[in-house]
């Protein structure tokens, strides 16, 4: 069979460069994936195993006891509840308001942006610190709030220049000029014009702002003191203090010692997997717009 004249021949050297990227980057998916994977492993083996280190690739003796004991927990139900909730509010809130912060920082016709922007910025250096903003809350009235929880971390400056960057790199000012003309008011551009152009960068902010949610813990363990609006992770970090605290109080037994203390490792694994699962799965949905809205504005041509 004659050779298509047309094709052009790949260079050795591409071929070789090509090969040497996949295998490196096939090591890296492994050295990523594996510690996940035998979390999972870990939490359906039995605890014996765990403890002796022979735990690689499947689960050994097989059993849901560490599920069993962390579900069985009636305070895990609420704080799936309240992280739910805390991670929904303040995903819908922050989003928001961290958009349209965005589109008008980048906006070069507003008075006094640069001074805005530098004064956003000064934030991210230098802070008032944990004491000043707990008196501050204190004073508001916000202590042991739950609406505390969905707006202390919903905004921040470093998503606010994400979003400033790409409006500024994809919302061409002849856009808003023809909305204008049409006489379209500038809360009506945002809202028909901004938000759908901005679907990637919305996404990003999006995930930062749930996953920060979701793994907060020291603002709840700050300024919550009633159990029942204590978040997912708080309730599971207290879950594990009293699997700890009860393998101390076997009194002189040292069998039924070191089982505890075995069993408190399966209900450790068990707590990483509940507590991560559900925020992973929420990625494959946006992950078609996580990668363009990372990389839109990064680079100019």
């Amino acid at each position: 069979m004659a050779k298509n004249p047309n094709v052009i021949k790949e260079p050795v050297f591409d071929r070789v460069f090509y090969a040497v990227t996949f295998v490196i980057l096939l090591l890296l998916l492994v050295v990523i994936m594996y510690p996940l994977w035998f979390v999972v492993m870990a939490s359906l083996s039995d605890a014996q195993y765990v403890n002796n280190g022979t735990i690689l690739l499947y689960p050994k003796g097989l059993t849901w006891l560490g599920y069993e004991r962390t579900f069985a927990n009636t305070k895990i139900w609420t704080g799936y509840g309240n992280t739910i909730l805390y991670t929904v509010g303040g995903t819908v809130i922050g989003t928001f308001c961290t958009v349209v912060a965005g589109y008008v920082l980048s906006r070069d016709d507003l008075p006094g942006t640069g001074f805005i922007m530098k004064a956003f910025v000064f934030t991210m250096y230098f802070q008032g610190g944990t004491i000043p903003f707990y008196i501050l809350i204190n004073n508001l009235g916000l202590m042991n709030t739950r609406f505390l929880m969905i707006i202390v971390s919903c905004i921040t400056v470093y998503n606010i220049i994400l979003v400033r960057s790409f409006c500024a790199s994809s919302l061409p000012r002849d856009l808003w000029e023809a909305a204008s003309i049409d006489g379209c008011s500038n809360i009506r551009y945002v809202f028909q014009m901004v938000f759908p152009l901005s679907k990637a960068i919305i996404a990003v902010i999006a995930l930062y702002i749930a996953v920060g949610y979701w793994n907060s813990y020291f603002w709840p363990m700050i300024f919550l003191s009633d159990a029942s609006k204590l978040p997912l992770q708080n309730v599971l970090r207290e879950i594990l203090l009293v699997a700890n605290m009860n393998t101390q109080d076997t009194g002189t037994d040292p069998v039924a010692a070191q089982r505890l203390q075995q069993m408190a490792s399966v209900i450790k694994y068990s707590a990483i997997v509940v507590s991560t699962v559900p925020i992973i799965c929420v990625y494959p949905f946006i992950q078609k717009y996580f990668v363009q809205g990372v990389m839109i504005g990064s680079l100019k041509g």
